[in-house]
């Protein structure tokens, strides 16, 4: 019995001994046949690269938040304290950059406590006396939040109340807030709470969107009603063996979404009067609702439920009469998910406004009279507007961004808004990359960010029209030092011809001791979905990844094709409408394709994908529908069934199943999934509340059916960006490297 209990041991021993040092052998680039009895490793360079972004963050870019004073003469920041975990509201003047503190720590200290409040976000009094802080306390499990008060004169700090979305009324007296639903007021002059609304219902209906009327006098506000939408339950992580449940309401494409109605009550809370907005059966969305420019007429942007239509109402609240000013429909959409388009901006005195619209099948703006009865055109063109800048109208001009020659890049231009002259670049011809502004209320001043793929964001104070810099903000010159040795290649941005009249953008990272006599494996990271583009010259932490995989000795690339938000006009964007992933999967192909017909080096027999949420679904296509062209996939957070994703994003795109069956049909990648022949890893987190796990695990159930092969991985509780918890973003990229590595050889041939 001892002599077989030894025998036994033995054989244990040497069976942990061999799966140990199985699992301690390295890749060899040398081999280019992957080994189906041992596992590859990450290289400890390509380690310590993934554990600095995503263990210690060395390579986050710092931000520089400030808010103008309503002058122009300063702005506010919030500055951390040396030897402390606060921070202090400092005041710096726009001329000679003087700092003055306008809220101290000690300041920041309530009575009877010992430690200062952590301000989130702060609003100024219109006559610049007081300041609201949107503040937290206590310790990090039980941190409380809610409003205080600041009297800059007296120094005097008081709370004004719990809820949320505190905002203070335009004289300064009143603070507007929301809490479990129902709306409030309170009085600063007296210390009363007004109740505004008492119909809340907790997960049924609730006030908010509450916004002050110019005189201070009315709050408008709009009520959802979600008795109607369907509940959905999920666990709760708590006792393991006991789980909570709790439910939540989802509105599912196709299922019935929630009921909206705006309304205006006085500031006493005395008197509320619902707008006559019609109620179509199958509901609506709302966009703007703002006060039309006087404190007696309410807009109102009206939204169709597939958002194929919009109409801007305006609302008399002392009639009740609703009339329209503008309607705008397409037979795709005329607002998407991103909402470039959204909204509009009064002028004139409130007797016109400036609106965005691609009713030409570009986007363009407009100045439209109120009545209807005069339209300019402001900047004419086969050439798009990517958003919004700022309307000066003291000076006569709108500030938008534009790229008409490049749709990686965003600069600042400016039109005048009487439609005369040509519009102008103000952003310096010699700074390429992705630019944004912040404009001073006078829009004399901006502060000025900049960065390209491989350069992190600069910010910067500069003087407007003529862009000349009065001084740095933030240089980011660490991150700088520490990304330059990393990049010995520079990204490279591709045109892809594939073919009746569609050029596709790319990017390419090659590896740091890149050879083009050689071929290299690719490895595509894909989105190609409405809702953003991948190929932009900006910097983003995700760069620095892909850098990494590229030294690994891959070409990683990146295309937009289609479907994709990219200034290159309407017939672009539109062009997916009814069927998300058919179109983009087909042009994916053929971009690859050509690279491979106009760069030697690229190895089309070793491609790899992966992507995220939508990119995660266009992964699933890529492997299911071309598995000729693609042999490993990585599908992070995917949505294989569209039909159950939401209302609110889906039908924009594809509308319901009932009006678009086919449409849907073509879209589900799980409809294609026999045709998977490659080596595939579906990631997902368990509390997803985006796209939902089960969503995916009716696709890992259909696998499971057919009888193919594939690797899943779920991380508990995580939701969408799958990084809660210690050690997750590195684990998951971790993950997604080792996958790599071992089933796509790395490395030239």
């Amino acid at each position: 019995m001892r002599k077989s209990l030894e025998i036994a041991l033995l054989a244990i021993t040497v069976f942990l001994l061999q799966g140990t040092l199985l699992s301690k052998v390295p890749y060899s680039k040398a081999g280019q046949e992957k080994s189906s009895n041992s596992q590859s490793v990450v290289p400890a360079e390509a380690e310590a690269r993934l554990r600095a972004i995503y263990e210690r963050g060395e390579f986050r870019a710092k931000s520089f938040r400030a808010s103008w004073l309503q002058d122009g003469s300063g702005y506010t920041v919030l500055e951390p304290v040396a030897g402390s975990n606060g921070r202090e509201l400092v005041r710096y003047d726009t001329a000679g950059g003087e700092r003055s503190i306008m809220a101290s720590l000690s300041q920041l200290i309530p009575p009877g406590e010992s430690e200062p409040l952590s301000i989130e976000n702060y609003e100024t009094s219109p006559d610049g006396s007081r300041l609201l802080l949107h503040a937290s306390m206590g310790e990090a499990e039980v941190r409380v939040s809610g409003a205080w008060i600041l009297e800059l004169a007296s120094g005097k700090l008081h709370k004004v109340g719990a809820g949320r979305s505190h905002s203070i009324s335009p004289d300064g007296r009143h603070i507007l807030y929301s809490d479990q639903g129902n709306l409030y007021v309170y009085d600063l002059s007296n210390d009363r709470t007004i109740s505004l609304t008492k119909n809340a219902v907790s997960g049924s209906i609730s006030n908010g969107r509450a916004v002050w009327s110019p005189d201070g006098k009315r709050i408008a506000f709009v009520e959802r009603n979600e008795s109607g939408v369907r509940f959905r339950a999920m666990l709760v992580p708590s006792d393991p063996s006991y789980p909570e449940v709790i439910k939540e309401r989802f509105a599912r494409v196709g299922e019935t979404i929630s009921t909206l109605r705006v309304g205006v009550v006085d500031a006493q809370g005395n008197e509320t009067r619902w707008l006559s907005i019609p109620q179509p059966a199958e509901g609506f969305y709302l966009g703007q609702v703002s006060w039309a420019r006087n404190s007696h007429e309410l807009l109102v942007e009206k939204l169709s439920r597939f958002r194929d239509e919009r109409e801007f109402l305006i609302a008399d609240i002392r009639s009740g009469a609703v009339s329209s000013i503008y309607h705008e429909s397409d037979p795709a959409w005329v607002l998407a998910s991103y909402r470039t388009n959204a909204g509009l901006e009064w002028i004139r005195g409130g007797r016109a406004f400036v609106v965005l619209s691609e009713k030409d099948g570009w986007r363009h703006a407009y100045v439209i009279s109120r009545d209807g009865e005069e339209q300019t055109l402001l900047t004419p063109g086969a050439n798009d507007i990517i958003g919004r800048g700022m309307v000066d109208e003291a000076g006569g001009w709108f500030y938008y961004y534009a790229s008409p020659d490049n749709a990686t890049q965003k600069y600042l231009y400016r039109v005048r808004l009487d439609g005369t002259g040509a519009p102008e670049r103000i952003t310096p011809v010699d700074q390429p990359g992705t630019h944004n502004y912040d404009f001073s209320p006078d829009a004399r001043l901006a502060f000025h960010t900049y960065s390209t793929f491989d350069n992190p964001p600069v910010t910067e104070l500069v003087q407007l029209p003529e862009h000349r810099v009065v001084r740095v903000l933030e240089d980011n010159n660490k991150l700088n030092d520490k990304t330059r040795p990393l990049i010995s290649r520079p990204t490279e941005f591709i045109q892809l011809d594939i073919g009746d009249d569609v050029v596709m953008d790319a990017y390419m990272i090659k590896p740091c001791d890149f050879n083009p006599s050689r071929k290299y494996p690719v490895f595509v990271y894909v989105y190609s979905e409405p809702h953003g583009q991948t190929v932009l010259d900006r910097w983003s932490t995700r760069n620095i990844y892909h850098r990494v995989i590229a030294d690994l000795g891959y070409l990683v690339v990146s295309m937009d094709s289609r479907g994709t938000p990219a200034p290159k006009g309407a017939a672009w964007r539109r062009a997916v409408f009814l069927s998300l992933g058919p179109l983009s999967t087909e042009e994916q192909a053929a971009g690859l394709k050509e690279l491979g017909r106009t760069r030697p080096y690229v190895d089309l027999s070793r491609v790899g994908i992966w992507g995220w949420s939508g990119g995660g679904s266009n992964t699933l296509n890529a492997m299911f529908r071309k598995p000729e062209v693609y042999h490993v996939g990585i599908a992070v957070a995917p949505k294989p069934q569209p039909h159950l994703y939401n209302a609110w994003f889906q039908e924009i795109y594809m509308q319901t199943r009932e009006v678009n069956p086919e449409g849907y049909r073509r879209s589900a990648p799980i409809n294609f999934a026999e045709g998977l022949k490659g080596d595939l890893l579906i990631i997902h987190g368990t509390g997803e509340t985006n796209t939902h796990l089960e969503i995916t695990e009716g696709l890992v159930d259909r696998l499971i059916e057919l009888g193919k092969q594939f690797d899943y991985m779920t991380y508990p509780n995580r939701d969408h960006g799958i990084r809660r918890g210690k050690g997750t973003s590195l684990h998951l990229h971790m993950l997604m490297t080792r996958y790599l590595l071992t089933h796509l050889p790395p490395g030239p041939r």
